[in-house]
């Protein structure tokens, strides 16, 4: 799954036109409204009917073009009221101003249209740059792992909020994944986003085991959450929940540490096991647990099986019945045929049982555990 979206220059592409045929109609109206207006009885008028033009290339271009075609059109109202002898009237003198006025609204509206565009356009720019740079893509295989993942955000303006995944080799022959999600959603969760994420990076190849790198995310959230949160606007508690998975090369023996996030489903055979923790642990930042307190969770992961790990935007997405997105069951009703393949399979159900955008961001991530031999293999993509 590609997060990167490429784009034009925004400010060209509101100049330049989106399909040239079609801007090639308002310049046809004009000659043709023209002509019909020069053959028509001195009674009947169609000299108004060129605010078309400059109103339909609002529609297609940019600023400068509709400025362009709202001068043509009242220069060609103008050319027939000369030919006609009645340019000094009354009713030509209005005829004019009008559509000089109307034209003049249309590029206006366009002009405000084109800024709003553009500040939309920088906005993605933003959003696109930052997720590059914090929830970096992670590598389609790793170890002896193959993974997938998909990131639906709330926003419309933004391609990230408040939901985290990241994966990194640890210290000794063995992967860790982090999958989180903040309290809220959009570009202010972002703050508290990068704190779990860059600790991870910064810690998952340290410290030895998964409870020490569990502890010095807890510390980081809790020192570091109150200079990040956007506690203007969200003056309450603000926690993240979050799954940390540790996966060796060799052996079916994995862990997990579980800090109040949903659990992961264990896919074997298209068997589909929810693995809930024995031994949970508060949301990072709800207060550090004594060390005798923390446990990790082991679970059986062997080659063949996948893990899929979500976000809470994804199991409490509602249908327009309001009925919640049963994702253990639509998983086991996929044929298992790769990390790819379900992840795909996930997302379009995801969004038919929506029927519309997501109402809160979603991250899901697939990882399939293949025999340690694929080590040995190039890498392909």
């Amino acid at each position: 799954m590609d997060v990167r979206r490429g784009r034009l220059s925004r400010d060209r592409l509101l100049e330049e036109p989106s399909n040239r045929g079609l801007v090639a109609i308002p310049l046809v109206l004009i000659v043709v409204i023209t002509v019909l207006d020069l053959y028509t009885p001195a009674d009947v008028h169609l000299g108004p009917l060129l605010v078309i033009a400059p109103a339909l290339t609002a529609s297609l271009s940019g600023t400068r073009l509709t400025a362009l075609v709202g001068a043509l059109a009242v220069a060609a109202l103008v050319l027939v009221a000369v030919l006609e002898g009645g340019l000094t009237t009354a009713n030509r003198m209005a005829q004019i101003l009008a559509l000089l006025v109307l034209s003049a609204l249309t590029v206006f509206l366009r002009y405000v249209t084109d800024r709003r565009d553009r500040a939309l356009s920088q906005a993605r720019s933003v959003a696109a740059t930052t997720q590059r740079v914090l929830l970096r893509p992670p590598p389609r295989r790793i170890g002896p792992l193959r993974v997938a993942w998909l990131y639906l955000s709330a926003e419309d303006e933004t391609e990230i909020g408040g939901d985290l995944f990241a994966v990194g080799r640890a210290g000794h022959a063995a992967t860790r994944v982090v999958i989180g999600d903040v309290r809220g959603n959009g570009l202010a969760a972002i703050g508290e986003a990068s704190l779990v994420l860059s600790g991870f990076r910064e810690g998952t190849h340290r410290y030895a085991s998964l409870l020490e790198l569990v502890a010095a995310l807890e510390d980081s959230v809790c020192r570091n959450v109150e200079d990040v949160a956007d506690t203007k606007h969200d003056p309450g508690e603000h926690f993240i929940t979050c799954l940390v998975l540790e996966i060796p090369d060799e052996g079916p023996g994995a862990h997990m540490v579980n800090c109040g996030h949903p659990p992961p489903l264990l896919v074997t055979d298209q068997q589909v096991t929810v693995l809930h923790a024995r031994r949970p642990l508060p949301p990072l930042g709800m207060g550090e647990l004594p060390i005798e307190a923390r446990r990790t969770d082991p679970f059986t992961f062997q080659p063949g099986d996948m893990l899929v790990l979500y976000t809470d935007g994804v199991i409490e997405a509602r249908s327009p019945a309001r009925a919640f997105y049963p994702l253990a069951e639509r998983v086991a009703s996929f044929p298992a045929a790769g990390p790819d393949d379900l992840l795909d399979r996930i997302h379009r159900d995801l969004l038919a049982h929506i029927g519309g955008p997501p109402v809160d961001d979603a991250a899901i991530l697939v990882i399939e555990h293949t025999p340690s031999h694929h080590l040995l293999r190039p890498r392909t993509h």
